[in-house]
């Protein structure tokens, strides 16, 4: 399950002193979806204390209901909360989604950690929040999935996209490429990180 986009209208109606941390569910996607949403991360979630709370991120968590339901994957009967598949090409591009989505809602930690536990290649935190300090919102359209690719014990995905990044002053960049996500087929010794779908890399160009 993916979180909607946040709307450019909740981004600039925050007060300031808000408008610099993530951005509540309740508020992206309005009190009772967010509700909705909680209540699926908290019935597919086995921690204690899940982040299913609507004053946290819908990209949050969406990210909780994915990690839980990549847990439980192949262990029980299907679980209803968890749609797509989470082998299936569709959850690979729903992690796409769900990292525009964290990224629309400043919750810089969740779009950086679908890139695997160690975030993107030589970023911190830090450098990777940065690097969005200009941008007001990004819209991500998705394109036809091809067949994956199975070499090493591993699965790749490729995810067509097509970027409209709106900067602060107001500017379009526009960007269009691929992003190649990996998840590591049920080995033996495979973690349940290693099993979730996550960027492996990004090949992006603007486009005119």
């Amino acid at each position: 399950m993916s979180a909607a986009p946040v709307s450019r209208s909740a981004l600039e109606t925050l007060p300031a002193t808000e408008a610099e941390g993530p951005v509540a569910c309740s508020t992206e996607i309005g009190a009772k979806a967010a509700e909705r949403l909680a209540k699926s991360c908290r019935n597919v979630s086995p921690a204690t204390h899940p982040p299913c709370n609507v004053a946290n991120s819908c990209a949050l968590m969406s990210d909780e209901i994915a990690r839980s339901c990549a847990l439980f994957d192949d262990k029980d009967a299907p679980i209803a909360d968890c749609q797509p598949d989470p082998k299936s090409a569709q959850a690979a591009a729903a992690v796409i989604r769900l990292y525009y989505s964290a990224i629309n809602a400043r919750d810089y930690g969740t779009a950086w950690s679908q890139w695997g536990e160690d975030g993107p290649p030589n970023q911190s935190l830090a450098r990777f929040s940065a690097g969005f300090a200009e941008t007001r919102s990004s819209t991500v359209t998705i394109g036809e999935l091809p067949e994956g690719d199975a070499g090493a014990g591993s699965v790749f995905q490729s995810v067509p996209v097509t970027i409209d990044a709106v900067l602060k002053t107001g500017e379009h960049q526009r960007f269009k490429g691929s992003y190649t996500l990996r998840r590591v087929n049920n080995v033996d010794g495979a973690t349940p990180a290693q099993r979730r779908w996550h960027i492996e890399s990004a090949k992006l160009a603007p486009v005119r």
